[in-house]
C-alpha cells in the first residue's frame, strides 16, 4: 500500500501542480497575504475589529463583483458599475425623500439597476456592440445624469429635523440607515458582525447555488466558453447575455442600497469611482478568464478578500495611500500572467 501511494506521488506532474494552484490561486494568494500580515503586523492585523473592518469595507465591492463574475464569464466586461451604483443610489434616495417609504426606495433602486443592466445587455447581445464600448458609454451617461441631478455634490438620506412630522421622518431615516449600520451578535466583549458582511456572504451562497445547481447558471458558462456550440445545443445565447448584465445590474443596486444606508448620502463625483476597477480586479484574481467561460464565485470571494487584506496591510505599515493602487495593479497583472501560463499548460496536455 505504501509503494502504491509513493507511485502516485511520483506520477504527479508539474503541470498538475500548476493546474491545482491555478484553480485555487485566489485562496492561496489570500492565505499568503494573511500570513504575511500576521508576520509583519500581527498584533494589529489580528484584532477582531480590524478583521471585521476589512470585510465590512469590502462588502459592497464583493456584492458588485458577484455580478461582474457573470459578465466576465460570458466573455464581457462592465466598466459602468461604479457610475451605475451612483445613479441607482441617487434614484433610491430621491424616492425615499419623496415618499419616506424604505420599501419603495429599495424597490426603485433594484428596478433601476435591472433596467440599466438590461439596456447594456440588449446593446451587447442584440446589436453586437462590444461590452467594453457599451459600458464605457453608459459609464459616462450614468455619471453625467448623477452630476446633473446632484448639482450640490450630494444628497442626504432623510431631512433635517423641524416641521410637521419631523420626528417620524427622522425615525424613518434612522431605520433606513440601520440597514447597514447595525452589528449582529453584539455583546460587551464582541463588537458584533456588521450587516453588510451578512448580506455579502448570503449573496455569495445564493450566487454559488445559481451558477452551480441551475440550468441557467450552466448555460452562462457554456455561452461564455463557446457561443457557437451553445447555440447548436439549443441555448438562447442572446437571452443569457442579457440576463447576465441584468443580474449584474441587480447586484450593483443591492450594493447601492447598502452604500446609501451606510453613509446616508450619494456623492455625484466620488461614489463608486473605483468600484468598477476593484470589482474587475477581484474577479480576475479569483481565476476568471477575460476570454470567458471560466470563473468561480468562491474565487471571486477570495479575490475580494485578497485585495482587502493587501490594502489593510499597506495601511497598517504606513505605506502612502497613493501607492495602494499600484499594488492592486501588480496583483492583477500577476493573476493574468499565471492564468496565461496555466492556459498554455492545458493546451500542451
Amino acid at each position: 500500500m505504501l509503494d502504491h501511494a509513493l507511485t502516485k506521488v511520483r506520477n504527479i506532474r508539474g503541470k498538475d501542480i500548476m493546474r491545482f494552484l491555478g484553480n485555487n490561486a485566489a485562496l492561496f494568494a489570500f492565505l499568503l497575504l494573511f500570513i504575511m500580515a500576521i508576520i509583519l503586523r500581527g498584533e494589529i492585523f489580528l484584532q477582531p475589529v480590524n478583521i471585521l473592518n476589512i470585510m465590512r469595507h469590502n462588502a459592497i465591492i464583493g456584492i458588485i463583483a458577484l455580478g461582474m463574475t457573470l459578465v466576465i464569464v460570458l466573455g464581457g466586461v462592465s466598466l459602468s458599475v461604479g457610475a451605475q451604483l451612483a445613479l441607482v443610489g441617487w434614484i433610491s434616495i430621491e424616492v425615499f425623500n419623496a415618499t419616506r417609504n424604505i420599501f419603495l426606495a429599495m424597490l426603485a433602486c433594484v428596478a433601476a439597476g435591472i433596467i440599466t443592466g438590461l439596456l447594456e445587455g440588449v446593446l451587447v447581445a442584440k446589436f453586437k456592440v462590444p461590452s467594453f464600448i457599451v459600458t464605457l458609454g453608459t459609464m459616462t451617461i450614468f455619471r453625467s445624469i448623477v452630476l446633473y441631478g446632484l448639482t450640490g455634490g450630494g444628497l442626504m438620506v432623510g431631512i433635517p429635523p423641524g416641521g410637521v412630522g419631523a420626528d417620524r421622518d427622522v425615525e424613518v431615516a434612522r431605520i433606513y440607515q440601520n440597514i447597514s449600520n447595525v452589528n449582529l451578535f453584539q455583546t460587551d466583549d464582541f463588537i458584533g458582525i456588521p450587516l453588510p458582511i451578512i448580506y455579502w456572504i448570503a449573496l455569495c451562497v445564493l450566487m454559488y447555488l445559481f451558477t452551480s445547481h441551475t440550468a441557467t447558471g450552466r448555460h452562462i458558462f457554456a455561452t461564455g466558453s463557446n457561443e457557437k456550440a451553445a447555440k447548436l445545443s439549443g441555448i438562447k445565447v442572446d437571452k443569457i447575455r442579457i440576463l447576465g448584465f441584468a443580474i449584474c445590474g441587480a447586484m450593483v443596486a443591492l450594493g447601492a442600497v447598502v452604500e446609501t444606508a451606510r453613509v446616508g448620502a450619494i456623492s455625484s463625483a466620488a461614489t463608486g469611482v473605483e468600484h468598477n476597477l476593484d470589482a474587475i480586479a477581484a474577479v480576475v484574481i479569483g481565476g476568471a478568464s477575460m476570454a470567458g467561460g471560466k470563473g468561480r464565485i468562491s474565487g471571486t470571494f477570495f479575490g475580494v478578500l485578497t485585495l482587502g487584506v493587501m490594502t489593510n496591510l499597506l495601511a497598517i505599515m504606513g505605506v502612502d495611500p497613493f501607492l495602494h493602487g499600484a499594488a492592486r495593479g501588480l496583483i492583477v497583472i500577476g493573476a493574468v500572467l499565471l492564468q496565461r501560463r496555466l492556459d498554455g499548460t492545458k493546451e500542451a496536455t
